[in-house]
């Protein structure tokens, strides 16, 4: 088999284990109130499904790097599909909350290092001028796998119930160990750096009280004033400092910071926070308004939303096809502009507009995040030297679920903030009243996404074509 034929092989077996293991972030969603009946659970205990994977995924992310160097990429592969595997058959047999949660948390801990891993393999198989069209099929997963989640687990829970959540996985995650086990090779060199331990407890006290404060703010009473939240913040953003402190003095650092001195990587992963931070809230924003003021069922609030977020994935790869021809500029600002022009639109919402506006609305929302999310990321890690790559890759994941939690946290508190000062001196508000003071919320939180958004495009006009190759600094 020539070196393209093994490569196609080597992305086929990335590709079905990410699926899979992306899958299972939203699987759950539809099944939490199941859940809390079955285990006689309250809203916030069953939440921690949600809240615990995306801790554990925050804390091993950054660690990819040196795992990354530690490992060769067959044996962490196969090794990651094992834990994820062993955690989703011990979810799956749960008799009690605390046993599926230990399984859920496993889950967490092969999706977290999973995705940087396949990033930095993909790296270094394909050269520059081709990893848009690649970094697009994985995108087509990423996207593409946490938009049919809901929808498939819903279909599962109405007709086999809530275990075959997890059950019905096994089968396809063993078939990916088999099938990785006779055709995956290794990508890349084992250099073995050296473990510094107070650097990975600094990380993961950050990472987890961050995650941890920005997540739970609107579900607080108090918000970002709530002692638990502001105590658990500054903790996280203490710990977060010392942690870059010690990366800055160490020779071989847990994760090089160094990989912010190449400036089209920077500018790269200031567009890519932005604009997760725009879609994370968007998706929890948009389904409430949805189902509020709008008067739609959970389910049909989902079914509007479908479109868009389906079509984002399946662009995906046709963005980085079109990245890989013109370059990040002419594909970026476009869509930042388009971007821009949605969220205004989002700051002027109000009921009586007609449900096909706001479908047409959120699937150019999705098509604009499909041209400017990938070919940033892909640009920025472009920027970098191969010994960089794990790096580069386990920034860029570690700041994704940060960024997303940030961007939720801070819309949900601005609309929140919004309405309760609309209601104000109102003793007995009526659901009109309710409505419109969530419609005066939601305004001021895009007025918010909207001032990002200008960061975005002007940061967006000064981007290049990165190519370490010819240029070490990444700038041409």
């Amino acid at each position: 088999m020539d070196n393209k034929g093994k490569r196609k092989i080597i992305m086929i077996v990335f590709l079905i284990g990410a699926f899979f293991m992306i899958l299972n972030e939203t699987l759950l969603n539809i099944a939490l109130k199941e859940l809390m009946s079955v285990f006689d659970i309250d809203a916030p205990t069953v939440q921690w499904m949600a809240t615990g994977f995306m801790l554990v995924m925050g804390v091993l992310t950054p660690l990819s790097a040196i795992i990354n160097q530690w490992f060769s990429t067959r044996r962490l592969f196969l090794g990651l599909v094992a834990i994820f595997s062993l955690g989703t058959l011990v979810a799956g047999l749960a008799v009690n909350f605390p046993m599926l949660l230990v399984g859920r948390m496993i889950q967490a801990a092969g999706t977290g290092l999973m995705i940087p891993t396949i990033m930095n393999a993909m790296l270094l198989l394909y050269k520059e001028e081709e990893r848009g069209k690649v970094m697009g099929q994985f995108g087509l997963v990423i996207m593409f796998a946490p938009a049919l989640g809901p929808t498939l687990s819903g279909v599962i829970v109405d007709y086999l119930g809530w275990r075959w959540l997890f059950l019905i996985v096994i089968p396809f995650m063993l078939f990916t160990f088999l099938f990785a086990f006779k055709y995956l090779q290794n990508v890349g060199e084992v250099t073995r750096p050296k473990v510094d331990i107070a650097s990975i407890v600094m990380s993961s006290v950050g990472i987890a009280s961050i995650i941890y404060s920005v997540s739970s703010v609107s579900t607080t009473v108090g918000g970002f004033s709530s002692p638990k939240i502001y105590l658990t913040l500054i903790i996280g953003v203490v710990a977060m400092v010392l942690f870059v402190m010690r990366q800055l003095k160490l020779e071989e650092p847990i994760l090089d910071l160094k990989v912010f001195k190449y400036a089209n990587y920077t500018k790269g992963v200031i567009i890519f926070v932005i604009v997760i931070m725009t879609m994370f809230a968007s998706e929890i924003v948009m389904p409430m308004y949805l189902q509020g003021p709008m008067g739609f069922s959970a389910k049909v609030a989902g079914l509007i939303l479908l479109p868009g977020a389906l079509l984002n994935g399946f662009l995906s790869p046709f963005m980085g096809a079109i990245f890989d021809k013109i370059g990040p500029r002419k594909l970026m600002v476009p869509g930042l502009l388009v971007l821009l022009c949605v969220v205004i639109f989002y700051s002027t919402i109000h009921p009586g507009i007609p449900v096909w506006i706001f479908i047409v609305v959120y699937i150019i929302l999705m098509i604009s995040i499909s041209a400017v999310l990938m070919p940033a990321n892909t640009n920025a890690l472009n920027a970098l030297p191969k010994e960089m790559y794990p790096h580069g890759t386990a920034v860029s994941n570690m700041l994704q679920p940060i960024g997303g939690a940030l961007g939720i946290a801070v819309f949900v508190s601005i609309m929140n903030g919004g309405q309760s000062a609309a209601l104000q001196g109102i003793k007995h508000p009526t659901t009109e009243d309710i409505n419109h003071a969530m419609t005066i919320g939601i305004h001021q939180s895009y007025w918010f996404a909207i001032g990002l958004l200008i960061i975005g495009v002007i940061v967006g006009f000064t981007v290049t074509r990165a190519n370490h190759s010819k240029s070490i600094e990444g700038n041409s």
